[in-house]
């Protein structure tokens, strides 16, 4: 797969119009780019359309959590909207899961549909060890937990997860190589680290077995982002 194909920009910005211009001016490095909360509250599904028309996929990154019937409905929409892959929290359960793939299956089939590639979201890449024993009250291991969802969202039939770099190798190992890794958290050894906790470099991610890879502010916040997201295809290439 090459670089572009493998790399997803974030359009983590709140003005529709400026997220277009992002588009346009990365087009010739990325083919997908993620819409989450922040722009789709601000630019609704109009601005998946127009990313779309430019000859984009767009990643839909709203992390559906609900009970399965309001997620079931949310993916069919999703679906219809014609997005290439979205995401839905893995910690919504087995039952949840299922039915959301399930649902879509079906709609894609009866409708004629191209399906999109369906995610679960394992634990947030802004979250610590610390964080996950003490302030959530769990006692077993983080990478435990990212497993067990893993392993969730697999037999729920799911495509793959979203997952830390740290875990992915892990994941990798227990679910073969037909199970899609999303790896947020992407930070190159030039570029701060921001709010995430379990970051990791472009080229190690991918070594470890990411299938795709979502730059966001290591890009956007540069100040030269063309430059940035050069040398961050440039380590996809070298990996």
């Amino acid at each position: 797969m090459p670089a572009r194909e493998k790399l997803i920009l974030a359009l983590d910005v709140g003005e529709p119009g400026y997220a277009l211009e992002i588009v346009e001016r990365f087009g010739d490095w990325v083919t997908t780019f993620k819409v989450g909360l922040e722009l789709f509250l601000s630019g609704g599904p109009d601005i998946v359309r127009r990313i779309q028309e430019r000859g984009k996929k767009v990643f839909l990154d709203l992390k559906f959590h609900d009970i399965p019937n309001t997620v079931v409905k949310s993916s069919l929409a999703a679906t219809r909207l014609g997005v290439s892959m979205f995401n839905l929290h893995a910690s919504g359960g087995f039952e949840m899961m299922k039915r959301a793939k399930d649902a879509v299956v079906e709609t894609c089939l009866r409708e004629n549909l191209p399906r999109p590639k369906i995610v679960a979201v394992t634990v947030l890449t802004s979250i610590s060890q610390e964080e996950f024993r003490k302030e959530m009250g769990f006692q077993h291991s983080l990478r435990t937990h990212v497993k067990h969802l893993s392993s969730l969202a697999h037999r729920a039939g799911l495509d793959g997860v979203v997952a830390s770099g740290h875990e992915v190798s892990m994941i990798r190992n227990s679910f073969g190589k037909g199970f899609v890794i999303v790896t947020p958290g992407i930070r190159p050894s030039w570029s701060p680290p921001d709010d995430q906790m379990r970051a990791m470099t472009p080229k190690e991610a991918i070594r470890n077995g990411a299938d795709y890879i979502v730059v966001g502010r290591a890009v956007l916040s540069q100040k030269d982002p063309e430059k940035a997201i050069e040398l961050i295809s440039l380590e996809v290439l070298s990996a």
